[in-house]
């Protein structure tokens, strides 16, 4: 039994938006890196190198504003449209844990919710590691309500379509860069269209070679970010762009999907002589510290020797558009009827009570180097 919802569930009690989480002041951040490496081996030294990206920002990840921004987009549109509908907000690795939400929501008589988990991916660190979320808090709370997982979003149509308006205006605005840059002599000219980057989180080759169940072929994880990049830029008039990845963590020793974002990035300038570089965070909803350190930061000052001109397009979380896509996909759970998708790769994940989508999908990694 795989323990994917198929039949519509009816009209659940409430909304849970479940997500990674942040530290938000200097004392939390080792103790919140702790909590996200418990049981991988990380050496201390390492979890102060990270540290210092969320010591640089303040020691506070945006991460919990973005989804408490999110989750108060959702309310308001339940409210106009008069439905009430409690939306609940738990984490994985900080406050507010899942374990004290879920007592909450228990405690306050909720028997069945929808959870958003706030990844539109397949994979292990995407789909399956929140799937053992859900089994850890159920198995911690007493009388634990049921828990029904939306599925992945990686082609919906609201996805796509708000992250295109925002690469289209990335677009423009590099153009616009570029054209200044060659009209006024102060930088190197682009000698044609900027170079269209996706880029998503990088997981070790095994990690991904075993995303989604067996019979969908592995690798679930990469094919859906390279169906979402092609359907946003087939949405924005590009032909040609490139999918890369960024933010690994293991050591070097262990495979992880390539090329990295800075790599490539600097590999278009040095060999193509690429100067004018858009790139579209499509593996992140939201600007939280992977995508204003990790780009932002370290890709614009790892590239500016070369003369490279970085443009970002925004996320999609605070947005109409995400605020529409979650209600249809909790329409399209309570109700069996499913909105159109664009892309022709699976979008899984919607199991209840954390199970997974069958016995051999999305394995954990093995912690071994």
């Amino acid at each position: 039994m795989t323990g994917s919802t198929d039949d519509p569930v009816g009209r659940v009690d409430a909304l849970l938006v479940l997500s990674f989480g942040g530290p938000e002041g200097q004392d939390d951040v080792i103790p919140f890196l702790e909590n996200v490496t418990r049981g991988r081996g990380i050496p201390q030294e390492r979890l102060e190198e990270v540290a210092t990206h969320y010591r640089q920002l303040g020691g506070r990840s945006p991460i919990n504003d973005l989804n408490r921004e999110i989750i108060g987009g959702v309310e308001a549109e339940l409210a106009r449209r008069g439905r009430e509908l409690p939306v609940y907000f738990g984490n994985r690795n900080w406050t507010p844990f899942l374990e004290d939400t879920l007592t909450q929501m228990r405690d306050d008589g909720i028997r069945t919710a929808a959870v958003f988990a706030t990844s539109a991916w397949g994979g292990y660190s995407g789909c399956g590691q929140y799937h053992e979320d859900i089994q850890r808090a159920r198995d911690a709370v007493g009388d634990a309500p049921t828990l029904v997982r939306l599925r992945q979003f990686h082609d919906h149509p609201k996805f796509v379509e708000r992250f295109a308006a925002d690469l289209s205006r990335a677009l423009d605005d590099a153009r616009r860069l570029a054209r200044d840059a060659d009209s006024d002599g102060a930088g190197v000219g682009t000698g044609g269209e900027p170079r269209l980057v996706f880029t998503a989180h990088s997981v070790p080759n095994t990690a991904d070679a075993t995303a989604g169940p067996k019979k969908h072929g592995g690798h679930l994880y990469s094919r859906q970010v390279k169906d979402a990049a092609r359907l946003i830029a087939a949405a924005v008039g590009v032909d040609e762009y490139d999918v890369v990845w960024q933010s690994r963590s293991g050591p070097p020793s262990v495979p992880w999907l390539e090329p990295d974002v800075v790599d490539h990035v600097r590999d278009l300038a040095t060999h193509r002589g690429i100067r004018d570089v858009v790139v579209c965070p499509v593996g992140f909803i939201s600007d939280h510290v992977e995508v204003i350190w990790d780009l932002d930061t370290e890709l614009v000052e790892d590239t500016e020797d070369l003369g490279v001109r970085i443009t970002r397009c925004a996320t999609p979380g605070p947005s109409p558009e995400f605020t529409e896509m979650i209600l249809q996909l909790l329409e399209e759970l309570e109700t069996g009827e499913e909105v159109g998708r664009l892309g022709d790769v699976p979008s899984l994940g919607c199991t209840r009570n954390g199970a997974r989508c069958a016995v051999d999908c999305c394995p954990a990694p093995s912690r071994r180097a």
